[in-house]
């Protein structure tokens, strides 16, 4: 379903001439059909989805540098390429219900979790928000109720 919504986003975009959102677009792409040509098989959703999560998590790094270089122009073009390629992730928790799921996983492994279980819980959380948070923000929350 992503696939598809790809490649139909390409063509629009083509014919828009919306050169950013095309050139997102196409790097994504290529990326999905690398990996299958690698593996020799069709991708499942949820690796697409790790793709297209990849592809945000370098252009956060990119605007990070550019913008570290005085670079606000090149910032600003990556920031408008995760804008067209986050349409293609699932909707994102926000910090309330990650929180929630996070109080969860600490009752589930005994109530209190002590900084050296750290890894533990957030072993036990990421699969559960898997698509749906951006592991980051998972580690700030579980740090920030840890402490």
């Amino acid at each position: 379903m992503i696939k598809k919504q790809i490649m139909e986003d390409l063509k629009k975009y083509m014919k828009e001439k919306n050169k950013i959102a095309l050139n997102a677009v196409k790097l994504l792409n290529n990326e999905i059909k690398n990996l299958e040509k690698e593996r020799q098989e069709e991708l499942k959703e949820d690796e697409i989805i790790k793709i297209v999560q990849k592809q945000i998590k370098m252009r956060n790094d990119s605007i990070e540098q550019y913008n570290k270089a005085g670079r606000s122009e090149l910032a600003e073009n990556e920031e408008e390429e995760i804008k067209y390629i986050s349409k293609y992730m699932p909707e994102q928790l926000d910090d309330e219900e990650l929180e929630k799921i996070i109080k969860n996983c600490i009752e589930e492994l005994g109530g209190e979790i002590t900084p050296k279980e750290f890894g533990k819980l957030m072993g036990k959380v990421m699969p559960k928000v898997k698509g749906k948070a951006d592991g980051t923000r998972v580690n700030k929350i579980v740090k920030k109720l840890v402490g």
